[in-house]
This record gives C-alpha cells, structure tokens and sequence, in this order.
C-alpha cells in the first residue's frame, strides 16, 4: 500500500488518497463500536435505544457513564465495553496517523534525488 524505502516520495495527490482512505476506515471503526456499545447497553443493561446511544457514546468517548447500572451482567458488559473503547482509540490513532508518519519517515529517509 506504501512506497518503499527506495522508491520516490508520492504524490500529494496519492497522500491525500491514503488519509481518505485512512479515515474512512477509522468511521467504520468507530460505527462499529458504537454498534456494540448500544447493543449491549440495550440489551444487557435494559437501557431505552436513545440511553443507550448515549451510553455507549460517552464511554467511546472517554467522558465516563452516566446512567446507573442495576444488575451485575450490565457491569461487566460495562467494564468490558469501557476496556474496548480504549483499545478502539489507540487503534484509530494508529489508522488516521499511518499515512503522516509514513510520509513523514519516508522524506527523512529519502535522497534529495528522490523528492
């Protein structure tokens, strides 16, 4: 999907692709996620559709519950939700930064013939 190491720095035009590309992927990341989170939240914790939208977005967001959980079952889909959330986030900053690190690292190790 990248140049290599020895080939020419591409194209702005290219580079543009690839963040497009990049953060496109990380949406459907994240739709996902909040897929799950009001899923779970509905079902496992009773919460209404509209709460567990909520729900689920303040956790994937970092901002912390809001509504009480009642039984047990919803606090450990809780736990485990608020667990994935933060492996969601470090994978979405490794999606949408892939292509600026790349071409950033790639500059610094190219040839002034190659830029």
């Amino acid at each position: 999907m990248f140049e290599k190491k020895h080939q020419q720095l591409a194209p702005r035009q290219v580079f543009l692709r690839r963040i497009f590309v990049h953060v496109g992927l990380a949406l459907m990341l994240i739709v996902l996620a909040l897929f799950l989170g009001v899923a779970g939240y509905h079902w496992i914790a009773g919460l209404s559709w509209v709460d567990s939208l909520y729900e689920a977005s303040m956790i994937l967001g970092g901002m912390g519950p809001y509504n009480p959980l009642k039984s047990d079952g919803a606090k450990l889909f809780a736990s485990m939700y608020a667990l994935f959330s933060g492996l969601v986030f470090i994978a979405l900053m490794g999606i949408i930064l892939a292509p600026v690190v790349h071409r950033l690292l790639h500059k610094f190790h190219a040839d002034e013939r190659d830029i």
